[in-house]
């Protein structure tokens, strides 16, 4: 019987040599670190309100900033509306682009596990074979003289490859970023998701409002219209009046058709962001009055801003690797060193493979010393160092970016409170216009042009205040996605992972 504790005592203390080798050797190229962060305290020139303006209104609530105060990680929970918060939920269930960006960080990770083990540890290959042999007595000096057999055998084969220079382990390093890229990939996709849901609920609910405006505006002109033409059988106002209403009515209900267009193109996105189709009857409707306006704004400090959004994490994995690519270009430029063995037998029956006797064995080793390859591992060398150049500019574009989306949103936020208390003072005035001019009218105080343009200034008025309202909701969700949504502060059973 075959005594197999010495060779397998050889094989184990061969692998402990190896690994012992692997963690004494250096690793050639640029040990990475990340970026710092700007340095810088505040996003805009001018520093920001306490407060911004209120207006009468559920949409016209003063906000206050607050520095440094962290995010929730279902930050549209502060709109409390219940249908969007289910929808937002159907959304990141049904998604096919979260299914996507789940399935490629899977795939990243598996790939990481295949070079991971096939790279750090030996290769163990178990081999069974039978062939059937002729030879010829020529090769052995005895010509004419032929011989046919079976030969059996069964081996063990190890290699290892010496990882000396870490070229090996920088290629796991780039294989690990492409992880962390692909994790960061899908926190953007929960975070472009939820943010394009709520700015499409908002924007439904605005082109509600003005529809119905319009169409309560198209009412009063029509009820307009039939008085002036009671007037004109009367011999009280002149044809050119009557057709002035007529066609201030017919522009007022042109301008409906594009408005439900819009509101339908609307619908149709929130129902594929939601992975439902358009035709889905189940879809909620959505209304200005259904949203409550988050009164506290957290503004992550600048400092902190590069480690929550997503695609600064995702420019920074992405110079991570392109930094371990430098390694293994510099690695290939040095020698390479491979350890093999095997242990096995070889019998002419399948009876003897076993028996003392038939034992085969080797043991080897090998060195690679590139010598001449026309230029080519030196090119690749400079070509990684471009490329890693070339990731560290649009990591700074992708910083400078978000710097510049947060400072967007902020002056919005203020410009926008503003702007609705000037809409909302100019929609109160124009409606006390109208009222007194109509008035007026009917008593012969003013001409029926003072009436038509009165009717004008409202109907822009209240379009307007209809979309002053909405950019308040909106603004809003737009700081919280440029803020980086909260994502990291999700529980670790609830998506998005990290």
């Amino acid at each position: 019987m075959i005594n197999v504790k010495r060779p397998i005592l050889k094989l184990r203390l061969s692998v402990a040599f190896c690994g012992c080798a692997t963690l004494a050797s250096c690793m050639v190229g640029p040990d990475y670190r990340t970026p710092s962060a700007p340095p810088t305290d505040t996003y805009t020139t001018a520093p920001l309100p306490e407060r911004t303006a209120s207006a009468p209104g559920a949409a016209g609530l003063p906000q206050r900033f607050a520095p440094g105060q962290d995010i929730p990680a279902e930050w549209w929970a502060l709109f409390h509306c219940e249908p969007l918060d289910a929808l937002i939920r159907q959304a990141l269930a049904n998604s096919p682009n979260i299914v996507a960006a789940q399935a490629a960080l899977r795939q990243a990770r598996e790939n990481f596990s295949a070079q991971a083990g096939g790279t750090l540890l030996p290769s163990v290959d178990a081999q069974l074979g039978a062939t059937r042999e002729k030879l010829n007595g020529i090769a052995f000096g005895q010509p004419g003289v032929s011989e046919e057999f079976n030969l059996y055998n069964a081996s063990v084969n190890v290699s290892y490859k010496l990882d000396i220079f870490g070229g090996a382990r920088r290629q796991l390093e780039a294989l690990h970023s492409q992880i962390d890229y692909q994790n960061y990939q899908l926190q953007a996709a929960y975070l472009a998701l939820t943010a394009n849901i709520v700015t499409a609920a908002v924007k439904e609910a605005s082109l509600r409002a003005q529809i119905e405006a319009t169409e309560r505006i198209a009412t009063d002109e029509g009820d307009q219209l039939s008085v002036l033409g009671q007037q004109f059988d009367l011999g009280g106002v002149s044809r050119t009046a009557v057709l002035a209403q007529q066609t201030l009515l017919a522009q007022t209900r042109a301008t409906l058709p594009p408005l439900r267009q819009s509101l339908d193109q609307v619908r149709h996105q929130l129902a594929v962001l939601a992975g439902m189709l358009p035709s889905d009857p189940t879809l909620p409707g959505f209304r200005l009055d259904m949203f409550s306006l988050p009164e506290t704004l957290p503004v992550s400090l600048p400092s902190a801003l590069v480690r929550q959004r997503p695609d600064i994490l995702a420019a920074d994995a992405v110079l991570h690797q392109a930094s371990a690519q430098i390694g293994v270009a510099t690695a290939a430029l040095y020698p390479q060193i491979t350890l093999s063995a095997s242990y096995g037998a070889e019998a002419l029956a399948p009876s003897q493979v076993f028996k003392p006797g038939s034992t085969i064995w080797s043991l080897g080793a090998g060195l690679l010393q590139p010598v001449f390859h026309g230029g080519q591992l030196s090119a690749q060398k400079r070509a990684a160092e471009a490329a890693y150049e070339q990731a560290g500019a649009q990591y700074r574009e992708t910083v400078l970016l978000a710097f510049q989306n947060v400072a967007d949103s902020l002056r919005a936020l203020d410009h926008d409170a503003t702007g609705l208390r000037a809409q909302t003072d100019a929609w109160r005035a124009a409606s006390d216009s109208l009222n007194l001019t109509r008035g007026q009218y009917r008593v012969g105080g003013v001409s029926y042009l003072s009436l038509l343009d009165a009717q004008r200034q409202y109907q822009q008025t209240v379009t307007s205040l209809a979309q002053a309202q909405a950019s308040r909701y909106a603004d809003t969700a737009a700081l919280f996605q440029a803020l980086g949504g909260g994502w990291w502060n999700a529980p670790p059973s609830a998506p998005p992972p990290h």
